[in-house]
């Protein structure tokens, strides 16, 4: 049989996120081996059948498995068709090393929503400079997994939602244009990811990667207006490169950086 394997794999800047593998293949057949990470896995066609912890299982198309640090496992495809699947390596800070058990009992979720949100977080992680906002994203999966595998949400902050969105709000004012990462705010907040996100979109109606990308936009706006050039408008604000600020610029305005900056000249 001819192997057709397609593989892409890299490490984004996310934390809590230590590799990202998307791969199609046919005929090849993993042996038996672990992982230091938890291994978050959604199949978009196709299935793959596995052994852990000497149990048979298969890896369904639309539904998420979810395979625990250091437990041996293989893998091959179900069907001569092969399969496509990606995968999000998520470190032990997302899901508690207590759950080993469980996810080796109960691997596989059925859940559309899940399954969503991981498809969802794929398309962000494929996208340079957009850490924040998967970082987000990577909240609310970490905590769903927490609770199919029977552990309880993390309780708020002891303030009130509304003082800790304001907090946040705050913290984002501060640091916009600089390294900002959820994981910080988190620590800095005395509060679960989570949780952070919850209260702040309730309270402001939009997200905080939203607030974050939109005073961005704002400070790239004022430099070009001042005549700096894009490529250091995006920088001196914050986004990634020049092309990471023109896609929000584009998407929030309705027109790029440079039409923007020139625009003054046509009135």
């Amino acid at each position: 049989m001819t192997d057709d394997t397609r593989i892409r794999a890299w490490r984004p800047a996310v934390p809590g996120v230590t590799e990202v593998l998307h791969a199609r293949m046919t005929s090849h057949v993993y042996p038996m081996h672990t992982h230091e990470s938890w291994t978050l896995l959604i199949v978009d066609c196709g299935v793959v059948r596995y052994d852990l912890h000497r149990r048979e299982h298969h890896a369904l198309s639309r539904a998420v498995t979810l395979l625990p640090p250091q437990v041996p496992h293989n893998g091959c495809a179900a069907t001569a068709a092969g399969f496509r699947k990606r995968v999000a390596y998520l470190d032990r800070s997302q899901v508690p090393l207590a759950l080993t058990d469980r996810a080796v009992d109960e691997p596989l979720m059925p859940d559309p929503l899940l399954y969503e949100r991981i498809h969802r977080l794929h398309q962000v992680l494929d996208r340079p400079g957009e850490d924040f906002e998967a970082e987000n994203r990577l909240a609310f999966i970490a905590e769903r997994l927490r609770a199919h595998l029977g552990l309880p949400g993390e309780p708020g902050a002891p303030r009130t939602d509304a003082g800790l969105a304001h907090d946040l709000r705050d913290l984002i004012d501060a640091n916009f244009c600089a390294k900002l990462t959820l994981r910080d705010a988190s620590d800095a907040l005395h509060a679960h990811p989570a949780h952070l996100v919850r209260v702040f979109s309730r309270q402001f109606g939009i997200s905080p990667h939203q607030y974050l990308t939109s005073r961005r936009v704002d400070q790239a706006r004022r430099l070009l207006l001042d005549g700096m050039p894009a490529s250091l408008a995006a920088a001196e604000s914050g986004f990634y490169d020049q092309s990471h600020l023109s896609r929000h610029f584009t998407q929030l305005l309705g027109t790029s950086p440079g039409k923007y900056a020139r625009s003054h000249a046509l009135g």
